[in-house]
This record gives C-alpha cells, structure tokens and sequence, in this order.
C-alpha cells in the first residue's frame, strides 16, 4: 500500500477512535512520556542551556527512534502499518478531551456555577482562576481551544503527514517538552530554553494552518483575516498569536487582554479590538470551529501527501 494511503487510512482511523474513545483515564502513552522524561530530567538537570539541550535531544529522540523502529517493522504489512498509523495518531491528537473539557467548564457556567468552572479551568489551561469572572472564565475557555486546537490535533496532523508515525510521536514529544520544562520560572529559565525554541519551530506550520483553516471555517472569514493580519504579530506566543487572532476574528470576538498566571500577571494585546467580548455560549461555538478545523487539517494532510507522492513518480 502507498504510504500516502497508510497515512490517509490510519490517520482517519485515529481521528475517529478519538471521537468515539476520547483518551483513556489511564495508562496514556502521552503520560508514560512524561514519566519518562521527568526521569530523565532528574538524572541531567543543571541550570544549563546545553544540558536542557541535551534532554531534549535524548527524549525528542527517543520517540522519533521509536516511531521509526515501530514503522519499519511493520512496513511490510499494510493492516500493521494503518493499524501503527491510526494508534499513533490517536494517541497524539487530542481533540476529543479538549472539547469535553471546555464544555465542561461551559455547562458550569450556563448554571450559574462559577466556582465549579474555577475548579476544571486548570484541566485546560493555567491561568489563575481566582482572578476570573465567568465571562474571563469563558474567554480563558475560547483561548485555549484556539491554541489547543493547533498544538492537539493541526499541529499533530501536519507532522504525520510530513514524516508518518515518527512524526506524529516526534511532535507530540516536542510539544509535551515544552509544557514541562519550556517555561520562564526558575529552575527552567535556561534548562527549558532548548524545549521552547523547538517547540516554537515544530509548531510553527500547524499554527498558521490553523489560522487559515480557522478563516475558512468560521463565521466571518474576511474578519478572520483582518485581525490575523493586524494583531498576530503582537501576541508574546509566534505560534499562538496567528491561531487566536484568527479564532477571534472568524467568532467575532475579543480575545486576549490582561491574564494571571500563578500570581504573575501579564498585560496582553487585545486582539480582534472591533469583536465583542467573549460570552458563555462563545465557548460551543469554538469547540465546533475547532472539531471543523481538525477535520480540515486532516483533509489537507492527506491531499498534501498524496500530490507529493503524484509528483515523485
């Protein structure tokens, strides 16, 4: 089978299997790579560059050594190999428990409950909750489904397109790093540096895929556009900015703002200004931009593959 058909099976498959099974309460492999990195962290840690550096090396890797080994020994079976293809990619794409999150914290807020919604707010993001209202709350909401759009599921699928089940583990590695060490307190100020510029570079296509997919998908493309192109480049995040300015623009809403994270409080660029502020119903819509996106990200991934593979005969 060509491997622009294993991609384009498996990767559909593992699509599904996240709409149907979400991630399992235990046992994630994405968890199992945090255990295993946090060990490896333990046994190089320095307040280093070079050694973050190094960490990150050894466990970005590790997966993508074992994405090949495991690809390799089942190439000569098709089953085996759209089989790898669909659990790598359900294992890294994680669309499912993002929406179950964000309409969690939704139907807290719809009831009136906004201690309950302070209570799940951490599961998705790590903002303060004690420093927000409800409508903050469903703005923190709608940010992070933007973001999480493009480093859960867009992000994932474009590297599984580019380099298959090595790839998909390779990314996922790259951006759980990140979430571990590539933060600016302390202990990770020069260890995590490493992680964060990587992170930075392996998310940069998935981003602006989604800020585009995010545009033709929305409400309000040419709104999508306009505050893509004005306000992106103002974001602190590279990849963030042009996903949040595009989800902002295509809702019709503002987003960024003064945010708070662990006491540390940081004064952000608005963007879309000409939107509306962010409401509790806002966060349904997001959720549903962001299942049509990952749809669209898929589709894109396998035409990719397939015009490459056209081309390279």
């Amino acid at each position: 089978m060509r491997a622009d058909r294993v991609f384009a099976y498996g990767a559909a498959a593992g699509l599904l299997g996240d709409q149907l099974l979400g991630d399992p309460r235990r046992g994630h492999p994405v968890a199992t790579f945090g255990r295993a990195a946090g060990a490896v962290e333990r046994v190089l840690w320095r307040d280093h560059r070079g050694w973050g550096a190094l960490h990150t090396a050894v466990c970005v890797g590790g997966a993508v050594g074992l994405g090949a080994v495991a690809a390799a020994a089942v190439r000569p079976s098709r089953a085996a190999s759209v089989a790898l293809t669909a659990a790598a990619t359900w294992a890294v794409v994680g669309g499912t428990s993002l929406a179950r999150e964000a309409r969690g914290i939704g139907r807290a807020l719809q009831a009136g409950d906004v201690e309950a919604a302070r209570a799940r707010l951490p599961h998705l993001c790590g903002r303060d909750p004690q420093t927000l209202d409800a409508d903050g709350i469903a703005r923190a909401v709608v940010e992070s489904v933007a973001e999480n759009t493009s480093d859960a599921v867009v992000g994932a699928l474009v590297w599984g397109a580019v380099g298959g089940v090595p790839g998909l583990l390779g990314f996922r590695a790259v951006n759980t790093l990140d979430a571990m060490v590539g933060h600016k307190s302390p202990r990770y100020r020069r260890y995590g540096w490493a992680s964060a510029r990587l992170d930075d570079l392996a998310g940069w296509p998935g981003a602006r895929l989604t800020a585009v997919l995010a545009a033709a998908a929305g409400d309000d493309p040419r709104g999508a556009v306009r505050a893509w192109r004005a306000d992106a480049d103002r974001h602190p995040s590279p990849n963030a900015g042009p996903v949040e300015a595009s989800f902002a623009g295509a809702l019709g809403v503002r987003l960024g703002g003064t945010l708070s994270y662990g006491g540390r409080v940081e004064h952000r660029p608005v963007l879309n200004q000409e939107g509306r502020a962010v409401a509790v119903p806002d966060i349904e819509r997001a959720v549903r931009l962001s299942k049509r996106v990952g749809l669209l990200a898929l589709g894109v991934g396998v035409a990719a593959r397939i015009v490459v593979k056209g081309r390279g005969k």
